[in-house]
């Protein structure tokens, strides 16, 4: 049943990051037959934007070494949006190189994950995405930036709200096009998620500039959107099936299961533009390959 509630969109985003985020967290490489087939099975369930992969170096993430392998494969169309994360310039290289017009880069809100992410302080990795962001921009590329640790860090605990502020102006002020809020370890709840893009709003940044990533450690990823929806947010991370992580953080479990978020959106009434059985389906077929069941409530639910 379809019961709108007052001040929420009518329409969501949904940037699916299963390919990608969900992915790198994986004991098991998957093949890149199978990787496309992913993507393509998420883009027939009506997901337009779909962060494929990344061009890291594959010793630090094994499971994406196949990046130029599985762009090489993969339909193109106007309609489809195809982001990759790049850490530096030689992975803006490469992703040029393929063809790809949108980028996103990832930093931290914090010291410790800054470190163990990127093995550079948080003004060092700054320093390393000015000219990756100038570059893209001026190659006419769609950037978008993450700030990991926004809600919590499991080696320094709470992160001030003014700290995150303080981070995300300055990744905007690259120039990125927009900022991906990210509950890295799934500790928010959703005081702290209105409080935060309310600062933000503050600080120059509207909610037509930013979207939500949250991860379910807490059980906290559904009310934590509800809270961003309300305050104006209208583009929503989330992992196909629910799957990933973080591979820099073991407290990281699974992202937001994109199936839980259609479940949540179509029962207040807002267009995604997704098939719901379509989604499911493919879920249930990528945990056959992982061997192991899908996270996602609905998943299990429909699948009985």
């Amino acid at each position: 049943m379809r019961v709108p509630l007052e001040g929420l969109p009518e329409r969501v985003t949904i940037y699916e990051v299963g390919p990608r985020d969900g992915l790198q967290n994986e004991k098991a490489i998957v093949p890149v037959a199978d990787k496309a087939e992913f993507v393509v099975r998420l883009a027939e369930a009506g997901l337009r934007t779909i962060e494929t992969t990344s061009f890291v170096h594959p010793k630090w993430v094994p499971q994406l070494a196949d990046a130029e392998q599985l762009l090489d494969v993969l339909p193109r169309s106007p309609d489809l949006r195809y982001p990759v994360l790049v850490p530096n310039e030689r992975g803006l290289t490469r992703a040029l190189d393929n063809g790809i017009t949108e980028i996103a880069v990832f930093g931290s809100a914090t010291e410790s994950f800054a470190r163990r992410n990127l093995n550079r302080t948080v003004e060092e990795s700054l320093a390393m995405f000015a000219p990756v962001v100038e570059r893209a921009r001026s190659e006419g590329l769609w950037v978008r930036a993450y700030v990991s640790m926004a809600f919590g860090d499991p080696w320094e605990g709470d992160v001030p709200i003014e700290q995150v502020v303080s981070v995300a102006t300055r990744l905007m002020d690259l120039g990125c096009s927009q900022l991906s809020l990210g509950d890295t370890i799934g500790v928010g709840t959703p005081g702290q998620v209105t409080a935060l893009i309310s600062a933000l709003a503050g600080a120059g940044i509207g909610t037509e500039r930013l979207a939500v990533h949250f991860h379910d450690t807490y059980g906290q990823a559904l009310s934590n959107t509800l809270a961003a929806l309300r305050a104006g947010i209208t583009t929503v991370d989330a992992s196909a099936g629910g799957i990933g992580g973080c591979p820099y953080a073991e407290s990281a479990t699974g992202n937001l299961a994109t199936e839980d978020l259609v479940w949540m959106l179509h029962g207040l009434g807002i267009d995604t533009g997704v098939d719901l059985a379509k989604l499911t389906a493919t879920s249930r077929w990528m945990a056959d390959r992982l061997g192991r069941p899908s996270p996602s409530r609905v998943v299990q639910a429909l699948s009985k």
